[in-house]
């Protein structure tokens, strides 16, 4: 029997050590902005993205691989010199920043508040799979074609809480796989993440725009145009996975 889950807050996600991940496939949402930005990033030519959970891992890493590109964010910003004991990041969490020349070619290190912490939560799953509503079509697709016996979303939230954008991205990959899981084990979560997308669907981007994180950048000049960016659906075919060596990268 099939099950489909939702998981909405990183309290949830945190305790997935105690879960046996072994015939789980995960997908992870962080639409504001991680996720999105690792998918851009890997369209745009990225080799792959390391994510880590903390700024210090990061810098060693970078240290290991001087030509590594160190990304991230704490706050919504770029992380700068005082939070990393002198360095400052090559470039932040927005996907508009992740451009061709930038990143073409190149492994990027990447943390951010909870969307790498998510993945990494993830990391035990028989696969982890990066959504975004830039690339839902494509990953909806992929588990289409051959239906995990175990699927969970994971949603990376705001700070320790969920965040509606996330909500609404779990809800409209549940509503594109639907007739592949509705007479299985389907949680409530995932009933509810539907709903949810089904009051939203006909304006995603005004969806986006009213939740706490798309108020907050729309708040900042410089980063107001990542909000209708993330909002936009199937733009990009492209698979992205966590692999057993850490790094995410296309799934060609």
């Amino acid at each position: 029997m099939r099950t489909l889950e939702v998981l909405f807050t990183p309290a949830e996600f945190a305790g997935l050590h105690q879960r046996d991940l072994s015939e789980t496939v995960c997908v992870v949402f962080d639409v504001l902005r991680a996720s999105s930005t690792m998918v851009t990033a890997l369209v745009n030519g990225a080799a792959g993205i390391i994510p880590v959970g903390e700024i210090a891992e990061a810098q060693v890493i970078r240290r290991w691989e001087p030509e590594a590109v160190l990304a991230g964010e704490r706050d919504g910003l770029r992380i700068q010199p005082e939070l990393s004991g002198g360095v400052a990041f090559d470039l932040g969490n927005s996907p508009r920043e992740f451009t061709r020349d930038k990143v073409g070619g190149k492994t990027i290190v990447m943390t951010t508040t909870n969307g790498t912490r998510a993945l990494r939560a993830c990391a035990q799953a028989r696969r982890v799979l990066v959504g975004s509503f830039l690339n839902l079509g494509a990953t909806a697709d992929l588990l289409k074609e051959d239906p995990p016996k175990r699927l969970l979303v994971v949603c990376s939230g705001t700070l320790e809480q969920a965040a509606f954008e996330d909500a609404l991205a779990a809800g409209a990959l549940c509503d594109s796989i639907w007739p592949q899981y509705r007479s299985g084990a389907v949680a409530d979560s995932a009933g509810m993440a539907q709903r949810l997308f089904h009051l939203e669907e006909k304006d995603l981007l005004a969806a986006v725009a009213q939740s706490r994180n798309g108020q907050r950048l729309l708040g900042r000049p410089e980063l107001e145009a990542d909000v209708a960016f993330c909002a936009q659906r199937d733009v990009f075919p492209l698979v992205a996975e966590l692999g057993p060596d850490g790094f995410v990268r296309r799934r060609d």
